[in-house]
């Protein structure tokens, strides 16, 4: 159920094509979770300041059900911030990741949730 949303004031059309699949992959490896379970999204375009400037830049939420913690999360960083890099050239002191470890009642997929 791995969730990765990503805001940003670039504009849409300096959006990889291929962002969103590589993205999805890099978030199914990195927590260990089936790729059939990862929702990425995009939200470009947006009106953004980032230490007073609007020089590109973004912030990501990143939901999931365990595979979140102290050490866990300096790892993800690491690798999603080389990630943003490589394929956005947004630099890693341009961004911020804010994990959000979800309890299984509180994410609904399926006509339930994954507590079943």
């Amino acid at each position: 159920m791995p969730s990765f949303v990503l805001k940003t004031n670039l504009a849409r059309s300096a959006i990889p094509k291929d962002f969103v699949t590589e993205t999805s992959k890099l978030i199914a490896d990195i927590l260990g979770k089936p790729e059939g379970y990862v929702c990425v999204c995009v939200e470009a375009d947006l009106l953004m300041s980032y230490g007073g400037t609007d020089a590109p830049c973004c912030i990501i939420n990143l939901l999931s059900i365990g595979k979140l913690g102290l050490e866990e999360n300096k790892s993800h960083t690491a690798a999603i911030c080389e990630h943003v890099k490589k394929h956005l050239n947004i630099p890693a002191d341009r961004l911020y990741v804010n994990f959000h470890d979800m309890a299984r009642q509180d994410v609904g997929r399926d006509g339930t949730t994954f507590a079943r």
